[in-house]
Parts: C-alpha cells; structure tokens; sequence
C-alpha cells in the first residue's frame, strides 16, 4: 500500500487504518498487542484510537485502549517513531458523566487537559492526528436525522476550540487536528475561522461511510472535496452486518459486538432495516463471487472519496482477513448494482 496525504499535513498514512475501540472490552490487552505487532509487519502505519475507548463506554474502561496502546510503545522500541497516531477529545456527555461530568462544553481547557490525559496514557510526546470526536454543538448525529434548535445549549465556540488546538499545536504536542462526525457547515466553519483568524486548519473528518450509511455523500463529500479535507471512514463493515456473520441468525448469539451488547443493537446498525439491506449486499457479494467482506471493504477502499479506511478486529485472523482484502476490486458493472440497492434503500444505518 501506498501511503496518502491527510490534507494539507506533512502526514502520510496507509490507506488503512487500524482502528482499536475494541482494545479493552472485546480484546484483552496480550491479544491487542499481538494484533498490533502484525499490524505493523503487515505494513500498516496508521492507529486510531480515543480518550472515551473502549467500546461500549463504560466509567470502569474509560481510557483503556489508550492505555493499551501506550503499554505497547513502552514494551516495542521503535514502533511509535514508524507509526502515524491519532486520537480524539470527546464531545460533550451523551451520557458519559464520567469523562467531564454532564455539562461538558468541550471547552479550551477541556481540550488541552483531555489532551494531556491522552500523552500520558499513551506514554508519548505528541499526538500526530488530533480529533474532536464529535461537535460540542447540537448536531442531529449518531442516527438522528432531524436537527432540532430546542436542543441547543451553551458550548464552546468553533473559535474557542481553534484556539485551544493551536496552544497544542504551538507547544509540539500535536502535530495535525481532525473532526469526527460532522455536517458539511461545521467542516466549513473549522475551516473558514481557522483561515481567517490564522489558527491550524483541519485536514481530516472521521465520519461513518459504508454501504448502509453513505450518507457522507449528501454534501459532506463536495465540502471536503473543495475544502481539502480528508475522509477517514469509520465503520466500513457497518459494525459487522456486512461481514454476514448475522445473515442467518440476525442480531443474537455471540457472533460479535452487535449481539453480545444491548447498547449496540439500540443503535443506527440494530435497526432491522439495516440488517435487511445488508443482506441484500451480502448476497450480492457472493452472486460475484466475493465474500461479503470483501465487497464492503473494496467499496471504501477504492473510493475516491476515501483517504483512509478504518477496521476494527478482535483477532488476528479478522485483521489478516481486511488486510487480505486491499487487493478486492470491484467492476463498474458490481458498482452500478451497488448504486442501484442504495437508490432502492438509501442509508437505514444514517
């Protein structure tokens, strides 16, 4: 693989990322550490990683992953000066107290003390990549579709929250800075104020892109196109559905994090609209001739909408099996049944 530019940084990251939200919960510390290793023999320079991992959150796992991660470095010499690290801030509570208690408006200073608590767990000196990992504003995210001005309350300002990146980025802990599920206006207002106030610009927004939620292409795509902002996309096996482990059984069992958590299935990805239309690309995937995997991860990493695809595994034959995937190309006929589904089902997991 390739490496690509995130925006307009000086970073250069594989096409694939490995994301590590399961460190923690599903994946005992020994276990990620060997998924790490192979990771990085596998040629894979790019970690994504949070202040609020592991998945699901919970008060007693808060930080682990970056723990994890930052046990790693300690115990490997050289892995971190070879790898590209990001991580993220968490957005205000959605009930998460635990982080910055339930009126948290993600403000400077919480960016910078949450920031340091991220160098410190990671047992590093800088931050490549780092994320607001969703807005402090209200937004209609994680699969509200609607956006409600009686929801708004006081937060940080965009301006505020430039500011505190840029004392971050002046004092060398941070290299670049990124959004996470954001809307086409406030990937356009990170940039806008950061061009007129000479703060750091954006060079990446992490978002959800898959076959159930392409819902990054209503305008977000064109926005960062122009702006010069990088897609990291999240979620690309639409948290498994898209692998067909659930094809049979639907969400029950011990198949994966969507039947073994309650939490997960009250979200986007448990709405039985988006089983259906996974099912309907699985089977698609296997009249090609292709497992469902590899449909799904082709379809992001071929994207040109795409500059680095996120997985996430819980085991070494998981991970083999995406990375395995990166030489899946799909033809311009496969894609025009792809567009034809979505044009029938839209997104269900949005």
């Amino acid at each position: 693989m390739k490496t690509v530019s995130l925006g307009s940084s000086p970073l250069q990251v594989t096409p694939v990322c490995l994301g590590t939200m399961t460190f923690g919960e599903q994946v005992a510390q020994a276990d990620a550490h060997s998924i790490l290793d192979r990771s990085l023999e596998r040629g894979v320079n790019f970690l994504d990683a949070a202040e609020m991992y592991s998945v699901p959150a919970r008060a007693e796992t808060f930080g682990s992953t970056e723990t994890i991660l930052g046990n790693w470095f300690a115990k490997t010499p050289g892995a971190r000066d070879k790898l590209v690290l990001a991580t993220k801030v968490a957005g205000p509570s959605r009930g998460m107290p635990w982080i910055r208690g339930e009126n948290s408006g993600v403000t400077k200073a919480e960016i910078i003390n949450a920031c340091e608590g991220s160098l410190r767990r990671l047992q590093t000196d800088v931050i490549d990549l780092y994320q607001i990992h969703w807005p402090a504003r209200n937004t209609p995210a994680f699969g509200a579709l609607y956006f409600d001005p009686g929801k708004d309350k006081p937060c940080a300002s965009i301006h505020e929250q430039l500011e505190a990146m840029a004392e971050l980025v002046k004092a060398g802990k941070v290299k670049a800075i990124g959004l996470s599920n954001e809307t086409p206006y406030g990937v356009h207002e990170f940039v806008r104020l950061a061009e007129q106030h000479g703060l750091p610009r954006v060079d990446t927004v992490q978002n959800p892109y898959c076959l159930i939620n392409r819902s990054y292409e209503n305008g977000l795509d064109e926005t960062c196109h122009r702006l010069g902002v990088s897609l990291l996309a999240y979620s690309p096996l639409g948290f498994g559905l898209l692998t067909g482990k659930y094809d049979a059984t639907g969400l029950v069992g011990d198949a994966g994090r969507m039947s073994l958590y309650d939490s997960m299935r009250k979200q986007r990805w448990g709405r039985p609209e988006a089983l259906d239309a996974a099912r309907r690309y699985n089977t698609l995937a296997r009249d090609h001739g292709l497992t469902p995997l590899q449909l799904a991860l082709a379809f992001c990493y071929r994207n040109w909408r795409v500059a680095s695809t996120i997985i996430g595994v819980t085991s070494l034959t998981q991970l083999d099996e995406c990375l395995d995937a990166w030489g899946t190309e799909l033809s311009p006929a496969l894609l025009a049944e792809i567009d034809k589904i979505r044009w029938e089902l839209r997104d269900p997991a949005q």
